[in-house]
This record gives C-alpha cells, structure tokens and sequence, in this order.
C-alpha cells in the first residue's frame, strides 16, 4: 500500500507530465487526480477549444489508462452508452459487447445534448461502476472516471441535467481561457507536432489504485467534520436556496479535502483544504430560488458569502 510521500510523488510526476500539454492549468490537473484518487466523477463546464479532451487524453496516457470519447447527441441511446447483447446464431446465445462507457477515463462531451434516458444510463454506470445486461453485471475496469462537458453559453436543443443527477458529479469547476502569456506559450509548443503525441506513461492505472487507501488514512479533525456539516447546513437554510446540499455532498467534500491534502504530501486536512474545495464541491448541488435568480444570484456566489460567513474552526493536527 502506498504512503502518502508516494501519493504526493505520483501526483507531481502526473502534472509535471500533462502541463507538457494543459499549459497553465495546474489546479485543474490537480483537481483531476483528486477526483480519480477518491474514484469521484467531473462535471466541466466550459466554451469550446479550451483544452478539456486534451485533458482528458494527457491522463490517460500518463497513467497508461485506456481513453474513449463519447459524443453526446440526441440521437444516442443508452446501449449507444452502454453497450449491447447481439445474438450469435452459431452458438444460439447472445453475446454482450461492450461500449464505450468500458474504459478508464471516459470523455462525455456536451452531455446534455444527449436525452434524458441516456444520460440516466451514463449516470447509473458511473455510480454503480457495473452495466447489466441480460441478467448479467458487468463490472468496469478500475480506476473509473467519468469527464462530462457541457457548453454554458449555448442551450439550444439540450436536455439540462436535473438535480439529481448532478448529485453525482463529485466535482464542477472549469478551466477557463488561458492567460495571454500561457496561450503565446501553446501555440509556440504547437507549432510543430502536437504534444500529445509524445506523451509517454509515468505511472500505470494499478499506482492510483494503491495510492487511494492512503487517502483514506488523511486525517480530519472533528471541528473540520463539524465546519464541513456546518457550511452545508448553511446551504440549506439560506434565504436564496430552494433546494440545499445533501449529505452526499457533505461527502464529497469531505473526501475531496482528503485527496487535496494527500496531493500535497500532508496527512491531515486544514480549513484552508475545504475552503479551496468548496466551490467545486458545493454549487451544482444548489437549486437556486427562481426569484433570486432574476437579482443575479448564483451558486458560486452564495457558496463564496457562506464561507465568509461559517466560522472557521482552529483545527489541531492528531
């Protein structure tokens, strides 16, 4: 089993690796592993060409993991997903073929251009880790990580995601447009072959596998437990919420703050690990109130007025 020196080393070498082609978005690559150290999914919200399947396919490669990219329209039905038993007359038996959803990193773009029923398929492979079919379960390789995009800007013909299924979603956050020195620094790095191609592993898929027991073992104080609960309480009673965090949420961070902590070589949690997790935590679990809304109230802001809001506890290290 792996200690957390080991953790915080697969960690550095697997940025250092993916910034040969992610230029200038560290965190988001930080984010990335902490999702697949605690086998949680990602939600990306983000406009087109910013980098999000290059992402993707940099960590797969770096890790030796098989990649797949799924291109959600709302033609793709949930075997498209899933995968389908095919009857084989020799034998006179069906025989399951997997989809694309059989991988280590699965890339959904623009999930919500798929229907409601195919993202529900998606959603329950990525919260069970198995398909049935034919009364059989199928389990999927591990580690298992599900990338979906969506495009903010442009909703026209898509099937937003309903609460509950961005429940599942460990993670939300974006990477955003580059700075004008990173993006001078990619397309000088692009001016010849693209990097992508010569990325080699620097770990392999059983690394992160043995490392996530060591994030197990990150210690949270109980006044960190007990701030954790408290700002999702928060969530829950504020005046411009309908709908607050539920305790999955209250897990995710949780485990979250675990994982950030593990990437950076510590074996106990600080507030400063929640208050940095929060925010990507926290705000796709919220339903704002439609009222609120129309004053430009958003989830992001009402998750940033209530970490300035909940006290934060002097946690001591055990």
């Amino acid at each position: 089993m792996a200690d957390l020196s080991t953790v915080q080393s697969l960690s550095q070498a697997l940025v250092g690796n993916v910034e040969r082609v992610i230029i200038g978005k560290r965190e988001a690559i930080e984010l990335l592993i902490v999702a697949l150290l605690v086998e949680g999914h990602i939600l990306l919200e983000d406009v087109p060409g910013v980098g999000k399947t290059m992402l993707a396919r940099a960590v797969a490669q770096s890790l030796a993991m098989d990649f797949k990219r799924l291109q959600c329209t709302p033609d793709l039905l949930p075997n498209d997903v899933t995968g389908v038993s095919v009857y084989r007359q020799p034998t006179a038996s069906f025989e399951f073929r997997p989809g694309p959803v059989f991988t280590h990193i699965l890339l959904a773009d623009e999930i919500n251009r798929a229907t409601p029923r195919t993202q529900a398929a998606l959603l329950e492979a990525m919260q069970e880790r198995t398909v049935s079919a034919d009364g059989v379960t199928h389990p999927l390789p591990r580690p298992f990580l599900v990338m979906a995009t969506q495009n903010p800007i442009e909703y026209e013909g898509t099937f937003p995601l309903p609460e509950a299924q961005l429940d599942r979603f460990l993670l939300r956050f974006s990477l955003g447009y580059p700075s004008q020195a990173d993006e001078g620094q990619i397309l000088r790095t692009l001016q010849r072959q693209h990097p992508i191609g010569s990325i080699r592993p620097v770990a392999a898929a059983d690394a992160v596998l043995a490392a996530q027991p060591a994030v197990w073992d990150v210690h949270v104080d109980d006044s960190l437990v007990d701030y954790i609960t408290a700002v999702v309480a928060a969530t829950r009673s504020h005046r411009d919420v309908a709908l607050g965090a539920s305790p999955r949420g209250s897990l995710a961070l949780f485990k979250a703050s675990q994982a950030w902590a593990a990437v950076r070589g510590r074996d106990y949690v600080v507030p400063d690990d929640i208050k940095r997790l929060a925010p990507a935590a926290l705000p796709h679990r919220l339903l704002v109130k439609p009222e609120s809304a129309l004053r430009g109230r958003t989830a992001p802001s009402i998750i940033t007025e209530i970490l300035a809001a909940v006290p934060v506890p002097l946690a001591q290290r055990a």
